[in-house]
């Protein structure tokens, strides 16, 4: 069988990048294949987006080197966080560190916009002789057997490799084709984001307010400049998205209560529909999911891009050890690990996310109350403090 590549990648997102740029020492060639015109891929446009990283992304980054290749001034420090419910003042606190991961540290996490991250890990791996990218190509058929795995592309061209793996989405048509189920949840939510600016000071502070009817997420940026989240049911999406730029900050002052004084809308809004998913593996014959088509999570948790490059980093690490062994990178026994690895992470993290929404989000009387107990035992119980602390950094 005549190889195109050892591995080919359906879709040049951040994990699909992440991984090819992890192994780019191993000898293996990657090839990637984007949907998306290249022009998009150098200069992808901002879409709303602040992701918030762990130290553990930032160190994975910054091994890969696409962490210094964001400018130090679109990097910004997540101090500490805040969690409010309903209309009390009660807040659940999660206080700036003093270390994470064995380091000292002082700030819980990072936040970078989307397009600054997906620029970085193109530019990144745009260098690199073994990685070869196909943009604006689309994907008609994926095939695996038992000695390698073919693409046949949308103009007929076949590729063929060793490892397939699908990066391509939450909704990827590739992991359907591979026969891997998966356990779809629509959240029935839509999410509108941007950036408003405001007359006091974030303090670099994130703040999740589950108020009755909508959330409101927090992501402080620079200090008069915020990330602002609102999360509505699809069917009072209307109310949101026909309100003019002042409607929608006079809403959020009020929501708010003040607290971050007079509002103004600075960017674009963006809507997105909330729709959770994971796979039921994520393997199958010489091909493994990555990304968010292994994993897509709710963004309340804010571990969404933290996952999927940890998959990718898993992934990678147990290929280039395979290959610098002189062993098969498509062999079912390593895929089984990674899946069982990926699985230990991922688990726990998608459905504790959807417990917590389901308790956050339902405002019957019972639940209301239980809300309330749950922030306060969540605040005045240290282990349990300690615990979620150590999964925001990481």
């Amino acid at each position: 069988m005549s190889l195109h590549s050892d591995i080919l990648v359906v879709g040049a997102g951040p994990a699909g990048l992440s991984f090819a740029a992890a192994v780019a020492g191993s000898g293996l060639s990657v090839t990637l294949i984007e949907r998306s015109p290249l022009s998009v891929l150098q200069n992808p446009p901002y879409d709303g987006r602040e992701i918030a990283l762990t130290h553990m992304s930032r160190e994975i980054m910054q091994r890969l080197g696409m962490w210094d290749l964001v400018a130090p001034e679109e990097i910004y420090p997540l101090r500490d966080a805040k969690v409010l419910n309903g209309q009390s003042d009660y807040q659940l606190h999660f206080p700036q560190p003093t270390e994470a991961r064995g380091e000292p540290a002082d700030c819980l996490g990072y936040l970078i916009s989307n397009h600054n991250i997906r620029k970085a890990a193109y530019e990144a791996v745009a260098k690199l002789d073994n990685i070869t990218i196909l943009a604006d190509t689309a994907v008609k058929e994926v095939k695996t057997h038992d000695d390698g795995a073919e693409v046949v592309l949308a103009n007929s061209d076949i590729l063929r490799s060793r490892l397939l793996l699908a990066a391509d989405s939450r909704f990827s048509q590739t992991r359907r084709q591979l026969g891997i189920s998966s356990d779809m949840h629509d959240y029935s939510r839509t999410m509108f984001v941007g950036r408003m600016k405001h007359t006091l000071s974030n303090q670099h502070t994130a703040y999740e307010c589950f108020h009755y009817g909508r959330t409101i997420a927090l992501l402080p940026l620079e200090e008069y400049i915020t990330n602002t989240v609102i999360t509505v049911d699809t069917d009072q999406a209307d109310s949101i998205q026909s309100l003019s730029n002042e409607e929608l900050a006079a809403l959020v002052k009020s929501q708010l209560k003040g607290r971050l004084g007079d509002m103004e809308v600075v960017s674009s809004f963006h809507n997105y529909p909330l729709v959770g998913m994971i796979a039921q593996r994520f393997y199958g014959k010489r091909s493994a999911l990555i990304g968010d088509a292994a994993v897509g999570m709710h963004p309340v948790t804010a571990h969404g891009f933290n996952l999927g490059l940890s998959s990718a980093d898993t992934l990678a690490k147990l290929v280039t050890e395979a290959a610098q062994r002189g062993q098969d990178i498509g062999a079912a026994s390593l895929l089984e690990k990674y899946n069982s690895k990926h699985m230990l992470h991922a688990q726990p993290l998608y459905h504790g996310t959807n417990m917590l929404l389901k308790l956050f989000t339902n405002e019957t009387a019972p639940a209301k109350l239980l809300r309330g107990l749950v922030l306060r035992a969540s605040n005045n119980f240290p282990p349990l403090k300690k615990l979620i602390t150590k999964q925001l950094t990481g």
